[in-house]
């Protein structure tokens, strides 16, 4: 399986949990143009389901282009807390394959995304947030001494 054909899978997974076509778009770019699909509509979730996270931290590791990874991460942060995304690319980089590694290391740079209330309504009333989801500073000494 080649490296886009891996991203292509993650993201039909995806898109087939979230309740969206995974139908592969023609093209020369499917996995990059069902992605784009994809994006708005898991900002705009108060709450994504639980089984959506592996597949979301999974599509951003495979994502070869680091531009682009954020469309996986960023709603990962908002609807799960950067301290469980940042752990699970510790997981990937500590015993990832070489690909998945450095798929870890691109997605790592997303994971700091600045956070806004009025960007997803994974926000509480009021723009609240629990800290404990984005409290990271353990995990973040753990990536620096690998």
């Amino acid at each position: 399986m080649t490296e886009s054909d891996a991203f292509l899978a993650c993201v039909r997974e995806v898109a087939r949990l979230f309740g969206a076509d995974d139908t592969v778009p023609p093209g020369d770019q499917p996995a990059r143009q069902l992605a784009c699909t994809l994006r708005k509509p898991l900002l705009r979730r108060e709450r994504l389901p639980e089984e959506l996270f592996a597949p979301l931290m999974a599509a951003s590791v495979y994502d070869p282009d680091p531009s682009f990874c954020r469309w996986f991460v960023e709603p990962a942060v908002y609807a799960f807390g950067r301290r469980r995304v940042m752990a699970a690319l510790l997981d990937y980089r500590r015993g990832g394959t070489d690909a998945e590694r450095a798929g870890a290391d691109r997605a790592w740079y997303c994971a700091h995304v600045p956070l806004k209330a009025e960007r997803s309504p994974a926000y509480g009333p009021g723009g609240v947030r629990d800290p404990a989801l984005d409290e990271v500073g353990d995990i973040k000494e753990a990536w620096r001494a690998l």
